[in-house]
C-alpha cells in the first residue's frame, strides 16, 4: 500500500510540473468549467422559476444536487478523465505494454496516472459551492448525515469511474473506442438530471445497468429522505458488482491484446 501511496505522489509532482508548462490551457480549462457551473445553475433557477418541485425535490435541494455533480464531475476530469482518453490510444499503438510490465496493479497504473491539475482547481471551486449550498440549505441537515452524503458522493464517483472504463473496455475487439466514448458522455447527461423524474423500466436500468441515476442522487436523496441504509446498500452492490465486471472484462481483453512484441 506503501508504495502505491508513494507512486501516486510521482504522479502528483509530474502532473502539476507538466501543467504549469501550458499556463493558458491551464486557465483557459478553469474558466471553461467556471462556466459550465454558472449555466447549469441558471439552469435550474430557471426551471424552478415555473414549477415548485422536479423530481419531488425543491429549489433549495436540486442546489445541493447541482453542486454535488459539480464535484462528482471535477473528481473524475481530475483523477480519471484523461486516462480514459488515452487508454484507447495505448492498445491500439501497444503501448500499454510499458503499464502492462510495472511492478504494480496495471489497472491502477492506467487508471490514475494522470492527474489534470487544472481541474483540480475546479474541484475546489465545485466543493466551495456545495459548503455554501448546504450552508444556505433552510432545513436542519446534521453533521452525521452531511458525512454519509459525502461518502455516498465519492461511491458514486467511483461507479462513474467503472462505467467510463467499462465503455473503453470494447478496444481490446473493435479497435477503435470513439463511438463507445461518445455513448458514455451522451449516457452521462442522465448524470444531470434527478433520478425521480425517471419512470418504470428506464428508471430500473439508470439505477442498475446502466447506473448514471444514482451517481449525484442518490448521496443528495440520503441527504433528504430517510432511507439511507437502503440507498447506501443498493450502491454498495451496483459498485462491487461494477469493479467485479470491470476486472473479468479487463482480463479477457488482456488476453486478446495484440502488444508491440506480437
Amino acid at each position: 500500500m506503501t508504495r502505491y501511496f508513494v507512486l501516486y505522489v510521482y504522479f502528483l509532482r509530474f502532473s502539476f510540473s507538466r501543467a504549469m508548462e501550458f499556463r493558458v490551457d491551464f486557465f483557459f480549462r478553469i474558466g471553461m468549467d467556471s462556466l459550465w457551473y454558472a449555466t447549469h445553475l441558471i439552469f435550474f433557477w430557471a426551471l424552478y422559476r415555473y414549477a415548485p418541485f422536479i423530481g419531488g425535490w425543491n429549489f433549495d435541494q436540486a442546489l445541493v444536487f447541482a453542486a454535488g455533480l459539480f464535484v462528482s464531475d471535477a473528481i473524475h476530469m481530475t483523477l480519471f478523465s484523461n486516462n480514459g482518453w488515452m487508454f484507447p490510444i495505448l492498445v491500439n499503438k501497444g503501448d500499454l505494454d510499458y503499464y502492462l510490465v510495472r511492478p504494480v496493479s496495471s489497472l491502477f497504473f492506467l487508471s490514475l496516472r494522470e492527474f489534470a491539475a487544472n481541474s483540480f482547481l475546479n474541484l475546489l471551486l465545485a466543493v466551495g459551492i456545495l459548503i455554501w449550498s448546504i450552508a444556505r440549505y433552510p432545513g436542519e441537515l446534521g453533521a452525521g448525515t452531511i458525512t454519509i452524503f459525502g461518502v455516498l458522493l465519492l461511491v458514486g464517483c467511483f461507479i462513474n469511474y467503472l462505467m467510463h472504463f467499462l465503455f473503453m473496455m470494447p478496444v481490446f475487439w473493435l479497435h477503435n473506442a470513439a463511438g463507445m466514448r461518445d455513448l458514455f458522455f451522451g449516457f452521462g447527461r442522465f448524470t444531470g438530471r434527478p433520478d425521480g423524474i425517471y419512470k418504470g423500466w428506464v428508471r430500473r436500468i439508470l439505477t442498475t445497468i446502466l447506473p448514471y441515476a444514482i451517481v449525484v442522487s442518490f448521496p443528495t436523496r440520503a441527504l433528504f429522505e430517510d432511507d439511507i441504509a437502503g440507498i447506501a446498500l443498493h450502491m454498495g452492490v451496483v459498485a462491487a458488482l461494477g469493479f467485479g465486471v470491470l476486472l473479468l472484462v479487463w482480463r479477457a481483453g488482456l488476453r486478446v491484446y495484440a502488444s508491440a512484441s506480437s
